[in-house]
């Protein structure tokens, strides 16, 4: 089984690097550093992609062997998607990343930032029969709005990726099922938010039931209240959130802009 894929070729001549560019690494550097803060880590696996402006589909990818408190903007790896390296990198791809991320870059338009965790209530939600409950805040939040895909092995074979998208449908956030969670956005700062609300619903559900007692049922009314009032795709509210995490990765650790 083959887990990452060898930088061993050249990448082919590639045009000065545009501000788009240096932009989207910084802003994707930023975010391996916020994941990192709350321990949303698996050593050097898992990955967040960002698309890149161009006039062919090419996205960056984290470089395989780094730990997110190591990537800098200038660290990530640029690919198109067929895994071809499109900058020189002394770095690897994982190539379950690859398969995962490169499914939905290539066929889901405005997913320019795609995330996936491995975190423990995430991966303990994903191995429940009846999957994510809407029982509590967050989960209300995402009542009917999670989409599921079943386990076929580790990620590595290119079949995979048309059953993911499939299943993925018109969905923002999906629970790869006894695997971990999933989402995307048309920028880093919308997909952050819709996996936050993921995460946090996976936590107080692991909480409540580890909390022994009956468990408080919401009615069914006020699950779709919390749908037409609240929700992580807000675009205003996902950039306030995220230009605050931002903030606090700039005053302890700004290396990685570097």
């Amino acid at each position: 089984m083959t887990i990452y894929m060898q930088n061993t070729a050249r990448a082919a001549s590639a045009a000065p690097m545009s501000e788009a560019e240096r932009k989207a690494r910084i802003d994707l550097a930023a975010c391996y550093r916020i994941f990192d803060m709350p321990g949303w880590t698996e050593m050097i696996f898992n990955h967040i992609t960002l698309r890149v402006p161009a006039p062919e589909p090419r996205f960056l990818i984290n470089p395989f062997g780094l730990h997110y408190r190591e990537i800098t903007a200038s660290s990530l790896v640029l690919i198109d998607l067929e895994g071809k390296l499109l900058r020189e990198s002394k770095w690897p791809v994982n190539r379950a990343g690859f398969v995962i991320h490169s499914a939905i870059h290539g066929s889901v338009a405005q997913a320019h930032c795609v995330m996936h965790t491995h975190t423990t209530n995430g991966v303990a939600v994903s191995c429940l029969k009846d999957g994510l409950s809407s029982d509590n805040f967050y989960g209300a939040m995402l009542h009917g709005r999670v989409a599921y895909h079943e386990l076929q092995g580790v990620t590595v074979d290119l079949a995979e990726r048309e059953s993911l998208v499939r299943d993925l449908g018109d969905k923002h956030v999906m629970i790869l099922r006894n695997h971990g969670l999933l989402s995307w956005g048309a920028n880093v700062a919308e997909a952050y938010l819709r996996l936050w609300t993921l995460q946090r619903a996976c936590d107080v559900q692991v909480a409540a039931g580890q909390a022994g007692g009956e468990l408080n049922r919401l009615p069914p009314q006020v699950v779709q209240r919390m749908l037409g009032e609240s929700g992580p795709g807000e675009s205003q509210t996902c950039e306030d959130v995220y230009a605050a995490m931002v903030r606090l990765v700039d005053a302890r650790e700004p290396s990685y802009r570097d």
